[in-house]
């Protein structure tokens, strides 16, 4: 296991020294993010079937951070458990992530989870040059961060390297240009979570109009194509709405799973990039 660490922390060295424009350029290819900026804050109501039993919020740092000597989005998202609920079992959850400015491609994810008794903390840094992974989770009872364990990317036929972790992979899926997708049509994300590489596909089922509690928008109806599992019932078990505009942000998740229904719902937003599609 020492051996193999010196020969990543030389092939990560050497990596580093030979690295140009051009191939920073090939590692991060522009990605059109005219759908969100910097400021972006969105809001949402969590309900259990008629229960409302949490708030969740999405919000885009105001400042640039530097990673990697690259620009970055902080994207962070907060949910957590409320009134009643949140006396019987307590959820506290923050995600986050630092995204390059120009691929939109991750640097550095983690995530602090307390949900009642269970806690994790992890950190996951990406090498797109190397192709690896390094994740760090946190000793709960030492306080110190374990030996990281090493993933390579899996690199498609193109050789490109496009992984991204979930909510990276979220804010690429709102840059896409659903003007050139019809209805039944699939658009794939290639991502990285829990220690799993996924190609996530989703299939735009309809253009309708959705009513939330942030008002009234003209929205794009998807569903993610979901294995057969232990959680989630049936083939459309998951159904997610976006707003059918520029911003493309999304308006509810619905997932009925074999234990009850639970939906997340825009409440509130602000500093939007572009005017948003809402209707009288």
């Amino acid at each position: 296991m020492r051996r193999l660490k010196y020969i990543l922390i030389i092939s990560l060295s050497l990596g580093f020294l030979s690295a140009g424009n051009l191939l920073n350029k090939e590692l991060h290819p522009k990605v059109d993010s005219k759908s969100f900026g910097r400021g972006e804050q969105l809001n949402y109501k969590v309900n259990y079937g008629v229960l409302s039993i949490g708030e969740a919020s999405m919000f885009i740092s105001n400042t640039l951070h530097k990673v990697n000597f690259r620009d970055t989005y902080k994207l962070e998202v907060h949910g957590r458990t409320k009134g009643l609920t949140g006396w019987l079992v307590d959820v506290d959850d923050q995600w986050g992530v630092y995204l390059d400015t120009v691929s939109l491609l991750p640097h550095v994810a983690y995530r602090n989870l307390k949900e009642g008794k269970y806690r994790k903390n992890e950190v996951v840094r990406y090498d797109h040059r190397n192709k690896l992974l390094e994740i760090k989770v946190l000793d709960q009872k030492k306080g110190i961060y374990k030996d990281p364990e090493y993933f390579y990317y899996p690199i498609n036929p193109e050789g490109e390297v496009q992984v991204r972790d979930m909510l990276g992979g979220y804010l690429y899926l709102r840059t896409i240009d659903f003007s050139r997708v019809n209805v039944g049509d699939t658009v794939t994300v290639s991502g990285f979570f829990e220690d799993t590489f996924y190609d996530l596909q989703m299939v735009l089922r309809a253009r309708e109009v959705l009513r939330t509690k942030a008002g009234k928008f003209k929205a794009m109806k998807l569903t993610p194509v979901v294995p057969e599992n232990k959680l989630f019932n049936g083939k459309d078990s998951i159904v997610a709405w976006f707003s059918d505009d520029d911003n493309k942000m999304p308006l509810r998740v619905e997932a009925k799973m074999f234990v009850g229904s639970v939906f997340i719902e825009l409440s509130s937003f602000s500093g939007l990039k572009n005017p948003p599609s809402m209707l009288n």
